[in-house]
């Protein structure tokens, strides 16, 4: 091909394959001659094409080229291909796209259907009428209107069976010529129309189609007339029914009838007279029958149902109704007894209520009396209204209100964690028993002194700190606080003002310093602690962040504690080293109000490490340090039940309160078993904790009491048996949490071989009895973990195959390159999983490729949608440009004419 331009190509190319420009001669040739060289020139006119233009040729270089083998996709033309599939998707794929979300085609045409304003009936009438209509056009062309038709004298209405009408079948017939035979009509044309005899029919043969259509319309009309029959009896009853309905209205409703001997006595104002009752039955009954119709009138009616309020509402209307509550209450205390103006009107419209025009007289009370029949039978007392409008102000006050105050002191000192352990056990104000107290307490309340409280206020403004906490509930018993907090979070919803928040988020902050509060010595309240355990959980809901920072910091104060104790030295008597009532509440609130089971929690997490340094670095110095290291352990257990984390410093100091605590034939530490640490054993603070075997031979073990043992220095040899008891008890039930450990057998095989050498045979049977179940137990989960451990071994590796460079040949095939599996089951499995392979690559070309089809029909008609709405806005600029300059040039015309009037 001729170098140069594309230009010059194209020329060389043409004039070398002899396509010249046509030149329109005299002669013409042939129309086939003319077809062949059209075909012969697009040929040479596409190589041309091809030759100039190499990229729409794409070829596959192939690695192997084995001469003389042919291999399909060699070879491609993407341009080519491309266009065909825009052109192909223009046609499915483009019209499908222009449909899409289209409706049907069949429009609704039925009379009045697309009528809004015309209602069912209008609609039935309208399409009845066109019906007729339609009919009486057609009537036009009845027969049945006009004068009878004949035919050979003959009514065409009697010729309907064509009896004596047509040709006979035989010439010879007997009959009449020109007739069809009676028979052939019946049966062969006409399908009998009934006609024939049942007699002369087989009875065993197959019913025509024609006789079961007339069976079944048959059937279809006899069930018709049975549901028009049964429709006429149900309006004869119904109508009955009415009657009947309008003369017992008239009984019920008539006016005074004495009853007297005569046979029949009128009723006022109407026509209509009584029966005689004729025995005293008969008037018992109508009496029995007159009081159930009075009582029907007192019956309560259905109310209708008010939508499901939202959050805010909620909380809007609690808090009116504390404030309405309050007020009352302020204006009982200054002796105001009634109430407002508007809530008079309100209760008054609550008793009466006007008649209306659609009442039955039957569902309201009169004021006069009753005067029909029946009278006196169901009265109800005047005294009625008073009592419901006391029930009702009582019902107002019974979310608000509360018990009177009740000055009986705090709680005993003797009550232990046993009443802590209770939790919502003082919880009843919110509860249904408030309203009999509160009715107890209005019966009571001449009897009491005018200094006492005696209602609970039902407003309170929300505490900035514990002092103000104090001062609100200084004088308010601890079965009221519950309903005091709940109160504040009512008044205070976040919904009902912004800074809300913020007094919530304190609030939060001034319970915890509440709960350390009532649970320190000497009087700790362990049964409020537990109703404020609600409301504290509540709110850490609410403000997770917030809530965790308040508790970190508390965390974060005991810890400097702990620091501060230690460093003064860790065995001196007056160093405070282990946690207090206060703070093992705390520690114990902490695990009631956040999850436990966490990887990784902003508050347990420190707690945890908290109470690890606790039984890890304290030191036993008495009988107190011992509960509370046990309390710290029991903590632990509470928090690790479900997550079963491995916690050796509780499993420690529990053996290390046994040998504290049980006698034992250990001299020293380094008779010990096992490697876990113990300092303090026989050491000169720790051998008085010792139990006395003299004084504890009859002693059996109770539940002991935790929080008079932290607070009183003074201890006896049953708090060391009980104490004893709660440390065995804690290894049992460590060891039930860490039975499924690998680590088990050493964990608990030194506790085992102390419990062995504890020397308990002269305590108490009781103490025995738990020691040696505890052994039993141990020695029982000890023999299955070691039956469970399997030694180590070494990862088990494939065997590494020594590397072969012998060529593979298959004997059954010449064609060594291609992969066969000599299962054939397998190999038409791999063969469907590649030809599965190529299918989806394929589906997912073809998607993306439609994709970006529709995307380019997306731009481009975004595109014209731009150009128009271009060309709108240039028009409508080019107008307001043009009115504008039209608006200038007029006031720059009546400037000029401002000007030259006044030169003149």
């Amino acid at each position: 091909m001729a170098k140069g331009s594309q230009l010059s190509q194209l020329k060389s190319a043409l004039s070398q394959a002899g396509i010249k420009n046509p030149q329109h001669g005299k002669k013409r040739k042939r129309s086939g001659s003319i077809d062949q060289d059209k075909i012969k020139k697009a040929a040479k006119l596409q190589e041309i094409h091809q030759k100039l233009n190499p990229f729409d040729v794409k070829v596959t270089k192939l690695k192997h080229d084995v001469g003389g083998r042919k291999i399909k996709g060699t070879k491609g033309q993407p341009a080519q291909s491309k266009q065909a599939g825009i052109q192909r998707r223009e046609k499915t794929l483009l019209k499908e796209f222009q449909e899409k979300g289209r409706a049907g085609g069949i429009v609704d045409r039925r009379f009045g259907e697309n009528d809004p304003s015309m209602s069912l009936d209008e609609r039935m009438l309208e399409r009845f009428t066109k019906e007729r209509q339609r009919a009486a056009k057609g009537n036009v062309f009845n027969l049945e209107d006009e004068e009878e038709l004949t035919h050979y004298g003959q009514s065409l209405s009697k010729l309907d069976d064509f009896d004596n009408f047509g040709l006979p079948m035989d010439e010879d017939d007997d009959e009449d010529p020109g007739q069809i035979d009676r028979d052939i009509v019946g049966r062969e044309h006409f399908g009998g129309f009934g006609d024939t005899n049942e007699e002369d029919r087989d009875p065993d043969r197959k019913k025509s189609k024609a006789e079961v259509m007339a069976e079944v319309i048959a059937k279809s009309k006899e069930h018709k007339a049975r549901r028009q029959l049964e429709k006429e009896q149900e309006e004869s009853i119904r109508h009955q029914l009415d009657q009947d309905f309008d003369s017992l209205r008239n009984l019920l409703f008539a006016p005074d009838a004495q009853l007297t001997g005569s046979n029949m006595v009128p009723l006022g104002g109407s026509d209509s007279l009584l029966p005689k009752y004729t025995s005293n039955a008969d008037i018992d009954e109508q009496m029995d029958y007159d009081r159930q119709v009075r009582e029907l009138a007192f019956d309560q009616r259905a109310k209708p149902k008010d939508r499901t309020k939202t959050e805010e509402e909620l909380a809007l209307e609690e808090k009116e109704a504390l404030e309405k509550a309050e007020r009352q209450r302020r204006r009982r205390m200054l002796g105001e007894d009634g109430e407002d103006e508007d809530e008079d009107e309100k209760n008054n419209g609550k008793r009466k209520r006007e008649r209306g025009g659609d009442d039955l007289e039957d569902d309201f009370v009169q004021e006069e009396a009753w005067g029909g029949l029946g009278a006196g039978l169901g009265e109800v007392d005047a005294n009625d209204g008073a009592n419901e409008e006391d029930e009702s102000e009582e019902e107002e006050d019974q979310d608000g209100s509360a018990d009177d105050y009740d000055d009986t002191g705090d709680e005993d000192e003797d009550s232990g964690v046993e009443n802590g352990e209770s939790s919502g056990s003082g919880t009843g104000s919110d509860s249904g028993g408030e309203f009999d107290e509160i009715t107890t307490s209005r019966k009571s309340a001449k009897l009491k002194p005018p200094g006492v409280q005696e209602e609970l206020p039902f407003t309170f403004t929300c505490p900035e700190s514990h002092e103000e906490f104090l001062e609100i509930v200084g004088e308010i018993d601890d079965t009221d606080v519950p309903t005091v907090v709940q109160r504040i979070r009512t008044l205070h919803h976040p919904s009902l003002a912004p800074e809300n928040k913020l007094k919530l988020q304190n609030l939060t902050s001034v319970l915890v310093d509440h709960i350390l509060y009532i649970t320190s010595p000497p009087t700790p309240r362990f049964t409020l602690m537990s109703s404020l355990l609600p409301h504290l959980f509540a709110l850490s809901r609410s403000y997770p962040i917030e809530s965790a920072g308040f508790f970190v910091e508390k965390l974060s104060l005991m810890h400097k504690n702990l620091n501060r104790g230690i460093s003064q030295g860790a065995l001196e008597p007056g160093s405070r080293t282990w946690p207090g009532l206060a703070e093992l509440s705390l520690l114990r609130t902490i695990g009631v109000v956040w999850s436990s089971s966490d990887m990784s929690h902003p508050v347990i997490s420190p707690a945890r490490l908290l109470m690890s340094a606790y039984l890890g670095l304290c030191r036993v110095r008495s009988l107190t340090d011992v509960t509370s290291g046990l309390f710290l352990s029991s903590i632990f257990l509470q928090y690790e039940e479900l997550s079963k984390r491995l916690v050796p410093e509780a499993v420690n100091f529990s053996i290390n309160a046994v040998l504290h605590l049980a006698p034992s034939s250990f001299k020293n530490v380094a008779s010990l078993p096992g490697s876990f640490p113990s300092p303090d054993f026989r050491s000169d603070l720790c051998l008085p904790l010792a139990i006395d075997i003299k004084k504890s031979k009859k002693l059996n073990f109770h539940t002991p009491n935790l929080p008079r043992l932290l607070t009183d220095d003074r201890y006896t040899e049953q708090d060391k048996i009980d104490l004893l008891i709660l440390a065995l008890r804690l290894l049992d039930r460590f060891s039930e949490m860490y039975k499924s450990l690998d680590g088990f057998i050493e964990l608990y095989e030194p506790v085992l071989d102390i419990l062995t050498k504890l020397d308990i045979t002269q305590l108490s049977k009781g103490v025995g009895t738990q020691v040696s179940s505890l052994q039993d137990k141990l020695t029982r989960l000890l023999k299955f973990a070691r039956q469970a451990r399997r030694p180590l071994l070494l990862q088990a590796h494939k065997p590494i195959p020594i590397p072969t460079y012998i060529p593979k040949f298959e004997t059954h095939s010449s064609s060594y390159l291609r992969h066969r599996d000599p299962d054939h089951e397998r190999n038409e499995a791999s063969k469907l999983r590649y030809q599965y392979k190529q299918e989806k690559k394929g589906a997912i070309r073809e998607l993306r490729k439609d994709a970006k089809f529709l995307a380019s029909v997306e731009h481009k008609k975004q595109v014209e949608k731009d150009r128009a709405y271009k060309n709108r806005m240039n028009k409508a600029f080019s107008t307001l440009e043009g009115e504008r300059a039209e608006q200038k040039a007029m006031d720059r015309e009546k400037e000029k004419e401002k000007r030259r009037s006044g030169r003149k």
